[in-house]
């Protein structure tokens, strides 16, 4: 962890010497042919919807076609890996904050290192999970339904869709904070984690929230707080973790695009600005929302930022409870 934030202070320091030297230069023109951006799931997926919707109004203002190509496997990692060996100027990746955060800590095997070998580009949508439990769980509130949780001790179970993903990492940190000991029973995916939530295998786990509402407002489960700071504008009419009790919670699911390190600084800048413009934009953010994002469209530093508080929250959990991807 220490490694990772002396990374990102270093880059910081550079970027901040070189700044005016890289824009006082004329720098060759950029892009001389078409971008390709690397999706690490398959087609139909929230990155890949995320990665279609950002590339017609790219291609338009770069005056290159934006060609989307989707490279599933390992979690995203795949992608990323191709990313980061990527030896030209016009590959970039939208990646997930596994990949971007704590893949090499969770599998030294990782053929990549997201602090040494990508360059943050944009962090373009967050969202939080939302805790849920079954429509039969005990208590009226988060609290009176997490003081069931303790006294159940290890006969309770949480469900999620694998190791070392953020539905595992969040409820890990949720029982560091809370006192509560479930077991952890990984799932191939969030739809089976709802089916075992629904026939009672499970009593509780962190959904995606456009997944859990829909299953809470039709009566099959509850939502009892979502992981965010605050309330989330994606379901505000759940409170957050903090608001019902627990201090200090913030956890989130997010996207964001990088490139290879070797990316030149004027590359980096010119995308994170059209990309963050694009993103923020009243037709792109209500697509984004509809997917099920908060558009944050951040600079190359802001989304360098939330990597590395990402990896500080989630690497103490991985450090301390013994968490390795399988």
């Amino acid at each position: 962890m220490l490694r990772f934030a002396i990374f990102f202070i270093a880059a910081y320091a550079l970027f901040s010497g070189s700044s005016a030297e890289n824009t006082s230069k004329n720098s060759p023109a950029w892009p001389t042919k078409p971008l390709k951006i690397l999706v690490g799931f398959p087609a139909g997926t929230s990155p890949d919807l995320v990665a279609r919707t950002l590339a017609e109004p790219m291609a338009k203002a770069l005056g290159q076609p934006v060609i989307v190509e989707n490279k599933p496997g390992a979690g995203g990692n795949i992608a990323a890996d191709l990313v980061a060996k990527s030896t030209g100027q016009h590959t970039i990746g939208v990646m997930i904050n596994g990949n971007l955060t704590i893949a090499k800590l969770l599998n030294p095997k990782t053929p990549f290192d997201p602090a040494k070998d990508l360059a943050p580009i944009s962090l373009i949508g967050t969202a939080p999970l939302v805790l849920a439990a079954p429509a039969s769980a005990p208590g009226s509130s988060l609290g009176e339904f997490l003081t069931a949780a303790r006294m159940a001790g290890t006969t309770w179970s949480y469900g999620s869709p694998g190791v070392g993903t953020v539905g595992h990492i969040g409820m890990e940190l949720l029982k560091n904070r809370t006192g509560i000991n479930a077991v952890h029973v990984p799932y191939p995916g969030y739809p089976q984690v709802v089916t075992a939530m629904m026939g009672g295998q499970i009593q509780l786990s962190m959904l995606p929230p456009g997944l859990a509402m829909t299953q809470a407002r039709a009566g099959k489960v509850k939502a009892m707080g979502v992981t965010s700071a605050g309330r989330s504008s994606l379901v505000p009419e759940v409170p957050s973790l903090s608001e019902a009790g627990v201090s200090d919670f913030q956890l989130e699911i997010w996207n964001g695009v990088a490139g290879p390190a070797t990316l030149p600084r004027a590359v980096v800048e010119r995308l994170s600005t059209l990309i963050s413009e694009i993103a923020r934009s009243p037709e792109v953010r209500q697509k984004l929302f509809q997917q099920g994002w908060q558009v944050a469209g951040t600079s190359a530093e802001g989304l360098a930022k939330r990597m590395q508080m990402d990896y500080g929250v989630m690497g103490r959990v991985i450090a301390q409870q013994g968490i390795k991807a399988e």
